[in-house]
């Protein structure tokens, strides 16, 4: 049996383009753990935590969360896992993030395999957000705090003014992948996929 090498994925993209969907299926199949910092702290905000106390007006505004709390959180999810074969979700979303990550990967021996850009036009994401909002509520649920198109509108600006120098910082290491992250899912991943090394 062949020994599993380290793997690490940054899906980036903007809020509503699908990048937990297709890191799940990714995760599933590649024998990948998926780390999703958004899914980690609605979890302490759910369980009201300390940690969830703290961030819970921040995620309510639409605002980011301090990169010192979310570098602990991943550096936490990391103790210990050999190999490292992770996906990352919505982490890293600034430069200094991005910068943080690499530092820590670098310490673990696994660095950066692939960056998936899913892009997906402005209306089809705000379109997308607010629809998972009508899907939550029409089948019982709570929706997301940020499914509404006010609050996905903020999270685009805050996503194009902080995020967009990633496009950057990977472009010049030669792992980001732009992919059309418009079309059926199992056409996105296919996409997703033919970028993979």
């Amino acid at each position: 049996m062949t020994q599993r090498k380290n793997k690490v994925v940054i899906f980036l993209g903007p809020p509503g383009a699908g990048k937990g969907t297709q890191a799940e299926r990714l995760a599933r199949e590649g024998g990948l753990t998926k780390i999703s910092t958004g899914d980690i702290l609605r979890d302490h905000v759910a369980r009201g935590t300390e940690l969830g106390r703290r961030v819970k007006p921040i995620l309510d505004a639409g605002q980011l969360v301090p990169d010192d709390i979310l570098i602990a959180l991943i550096r936490d999810r990391l103790a210990g896992m050999e190999p490292v074969r992770v996906i990352f979700d919505g982490f890293p979303r600034t430069t200094a993030q991005a910068e943080a990550l690499d530092m820590l990967l670098e310490e673990l021996g696994a660095p950066v395999s692939a960056v998936p850009l899913l892009e997906v036009p402005d209306e089809v994401l705000i379109e997308r957000i607010v629809e998972r909002g009508r899907q939550a509520v029409a089948s019982g649920q709570t929706p997301r705090a940020d499914d509404t198109e006010e609050v996905a509108r903020k999270r685009q600006q805050v996503y194009r003014e902080q995020t967009q120098p990633l496009i950057d910082y990977y472009g010049g290491r030669s792992h980001l992948r732009h992919v059309d992250g418009v079309g059926t899912m199992d056409e996105v991943y296919a996409r997703i996929m033919g970028t993979m090394p």
